[in-house]
């Protein structure tokens, strides 16, 4: 505490001082909640023990934690409990105010962390309408703004900062206020203020992850710790699924959203997606521009949430779904309409369980009305809305231009993935993501939790689309545009970026006849435990999953080539695996790529397999920009 009565964290690492936090609080305009505070009392306590959930990357859980709570009270009469919970992984923070107000106008946020060194910080810039923004390697000491999760190696000790549990407050940044020391930013409401409490109000918690490799953040489970239980008593309905769906034609622009001469999402279209998911292990499917409306997108961004449009039968298509045991997903666009969409919520939530339907995609891609960021108070509130409003007509969430994740799924299993990082779609009409980019956000955008990339475009150069006479690109020429990995990396992204709805975006007609989509056809989505074997922020990554009696593993290269050996003690002992390998061709033949650069063929790859136990070790060789993936399977 200090001399002004102001809570201070040291947090070090294995004896070694990390940083230091000014736990200040937030600032009101009605009292005093950030200084002036003495002691009243102080409680300890410690848990362990494990749970259990639905789904995740694990589906049991140890919390073992110990527990400091500081109640104070300062001379304006605010009682505030600082409660503390320490991890073998990190810490969460929180603050717990009591005030004799009914509600409170919270102007700032003044919580301060002071690193004790500099360097490396992996992150997207701060910013509180889009997540959509490329990663930055650079040293901590330069970053000026950046969102959460903020991840950073200092010495010999990786961490990354984030937040956990945010319902009824806005999104944190980090904005730089001197060489090493950030203060904690909220998003603002369009008044200008940061938000509204009750004055009895919980923040949400403020955590730091730490870890002595990298791959150790992305095997802690602290953010879901800090989470409370299922509010779901019954979660059978809540199931991992793969889809595929009608989406990347409108993105390569071989497809419209508009119900004209190209539209994807038409009955025929529709009946054939089925045929292919019933036929090739896929449970899911998707429709985006099933319903009326699309023709508003980018001017009053007004759509129908139950009527379709006249080329999609939507009860013909959803007795067909149902016949073939397929499961039939809706998309709601909103164009960022909250307003409109939660006055339609109860009656199109009510017409899709008439259909069966039990996945929902949300998307929110353009300005909110009255000058509503994505990112504040209110936003934060509507995207909570929708997921408890869901959880009762028993309807999963995938959630575009989201909030990010902080660990709600805990609480509210049915909120399933997101998207809130650069995606696929940027690579139809961008100079695209990279291979770095994605070495890069399994340490950075997934630490929050699953991700909606919608991997596993086989069609790498376009071929497909570029001889389509119609092709029409929506967001600019797409004449240079194709995939930046090999074709085993887009496979092996399917077990890299994880996301219990998984996603085969590529046209299924990419798909047919092509023997490496035999890898999704044996993946399982719902898998019962994870770990992340090795990798570093933007160079590599290898992860390991484990669904049934199955393994999956999935390795990805930056723009180096590079030979990764890990060891197979992760199989189960005693029994011998059938490891069949998809891996990049290493005599792949070099061509000419759509932006007039040559390198080698990207769709080369070599499907082998060979036998392996738990006592054997395995070099993954990757080309650049590559990967390699591997399902092991029983030798029964």
């Amino acid at each position: 505490m200090t001399e002004t009565g102001i809570p201070e964290l040291l947090l070090t690492h294995r004896g070694n001082p990390l940083m230091l936090v000014s736990a200040e609080g937030l600032e009101a305009s009605e009292i005093c909640l950030s200084d002036g505070y003495a002691v009243r009392r102080m409680y300890r306590s410690s848990y362990d023990d494990t749970w259990t959930q639905p789904w995740g990357e694990n589906k049991t859980v140890r919390d073992n934690h110990r527990e400091l709570a500081v109640e104070m009270e300062n001379q304006e009469g605010a009682d505030m409990t600082l409660r503390i919970r320490a991890y073998d992984d990190g810490i969460g923070f929180r603050y717990e105010y009591s005030t004799d107000f009914d509600s409170l106008t919270v102007i700032s946020e003044k919580t301060h962390i002071r690193f004790m060194e500099d360097g490396t910080s992996w992150s997207i810039p701060g910013n509180f309408e889009t997540y959509e923004l490329d990663t930055r390697e650079q040293p901590v000491s330069s970053t000026e703004t950046a969102n959460t999760p903020f991840t950073f190696k200092t010495g010999d000790t990786y961490g990354s900062i984030h937040e956990a549990a945010l319902y009824d407050f806005p999104e944190m940044n980090l904005y730089r206020s001197d060489s090493l020391v950030f203060r904690a930013e909220l998003a603002p409401r369009p008044d200008g203020i940061k938000a509204r409490i009750p004055g009895k109000f919980t923040t949400p918690w403020r955590t730091v992850q730490i870890a002595d490799k990298a791959v150790g953040l992305i095997n802690s489970s602290l953010i879901l710790n800090l989470n409370e239980p299922s509010e779901i008593e019954d979660c059978s309905w809540i199931k991992p699924q793969k889809y595929v769906g009608v989406w990347w034609g409108m993105h390569l622009g071989t497809q419209t959203w508009t119900s004209d001469s190209r539209h994807g999402a038409t009955t025929e279209n529709a009946l054939k997606h089925i045929d292919f998911a019933a036929a090739n292990n896929i449970e899911g499917v998707l429709f985006e521009g099933w319903n009326k409306g699309w023709e508003n997108w980018g001017g009053s961004q007004s759509f129908d949430y139950c009527e379709p449009a006249e080329d999609f039968d939507l009860e013909r298509i959803a007795a067909y779904a149902a016949e073939k045991g397929v499961s039939l997903w809706m998309h709601n666009e909103t164009g960022g309409s909250i307003f409109e969409y939660e006055a339609a919520m109860d009656s199109a939530f009510a017409r899709y369980r008439e259909l069966g339907v039990h996945v929902l995609k949300t998307g929110y891609a353009g300005g909110m009305p009255d000058n509503i960021r994505h990112h504040s108070q209110r936003a934060v509130q509507h995207y909570q809305k929708v997921v408890e409003k869901a959880a009762g007509y028993q309807i999963m969430i995938d959630a575009h231009e989201p909030i990010k994740e902080t660990g709600i799924r805990r609480t509210w299993p049915n909120m399933m993935t997101r998207e809130g990082a650069k995606g696929m779609e940027w690579n139809a009409w961008s100079k695209g993501n990279s291979s770095e980019y994605l070495c890069t956000i399994p340490f950075v955008r997934l630490l929050g939790g699953p991700m909606d990339y919608t991997p596993g475009v086989f069609d790498i150069y376009y071929e497909r689309a570029v001889k389509d006479p119609g092709r029409k690109a929506w967001n600019g020429d797409n004449s240079q545009c194709y995939i930046k990995t090999t074709l085993a990396r887009q496979i092996a992204n399917w077990v890299i970026l994880y996301s219990p709805l998984q996603m085969a975006c590529d046209l299924i007609e990419n798909y047919e006849g092509h023997p490496a989509f035999r890898f999704f056809r044996d993946f399982d989505a719902d898998c019962d435990w994870s770990e992340a074997l090795a990798g570093e922020p933007g160079d590599y990554i290898v992860v390991v999953r484990k669904a049934g009696d199955r393994f999956f593993l999935g390795a990805g290269t930056n723009a180096e080539a590079r030979t990764v050996t890990v060891g197979l003690d992760f199989l189960d002992p005693g029994v011998k695996y059938a490891a069949e390998i998809y891996a990049d061709d290493p005599n792949a033949p070099e061509i000419c790529q759509p932006d007039g650069t040559r390198a080698p063929d990207k769709t080369a790859y070599i499907l082998s397999t060979k036998e392996v136990s738990s006592s054997d070790t395995l070099s993954i060789a990757m080309s650049a920009d590559g990967g390699q993936a591997i399902v092991f399977k029983p030798v029964k």
